[in-house]
């Protein structure tokens, strides 16, 4: 099992109607997205994010499915211009080592595929994680 989770600590600028509705949406992610075996999204309690997700999905083609359908493109397209800070990473019980590595493939292709998803994430104030575009994980923008 793979369970990809992220934390956001919104901007101080978001208006609430527009963060309930990416809330909403990442909610339908985990209703709508066959490959989510369950996932739950709600108030980040404990650290300087404002809210969280976490969506549990059955090994690396499930999480392939969960990062590529046109609604999780959507989610990001809506939210990520409301956040401010977000970390990214996922935790597996995987025993293969590689499973990390391709983790990160997915990603690095779906940011090679997308440059305007790119664009999104270089506008928040920083992004950490297993999913950030090499070049933000490498600037200070991620420390």
């Amino acid at each position: 099992m793979i369970y990809h989770q992220i934390r956001l600590a919104m901007r101080p600028d978001a208006s609430r109607d527009k963060v309930e509705e990416a809330l909403e949406m990442l909610r339908n992610m985990g209703r709508e997205i066959d490959a989510v075996a369950y996932w739950a999204v709600g108030r980040d309690v404990g650290g300087d994010f404002d809210y969280g997700a976490v969506f549990a999905v059955e090994g690396i083609e499930g999480y392939r499915a969960y990062m590529h359908p046109p609604l999780h493109r959507r989610v990001d397209e809506i939210g990520l211009p409301l956040v401010r800070h977000m970390v990214s990473h996922d935790l597996t019980d995987d025993e293969d080592p590689a499973t990390g590595e391709r983790i990160r493939q997915i990603h690095a292709e779906r940011f090679a595929a997308d440059p305007a998803l790119v664009e999104l994430i270089e506008g928040l104030g920083s992004y950490q994680g297993s999913s950030a575009p090499e070049a933000l994980r490498r600037s200070d923008q991620c420390r």
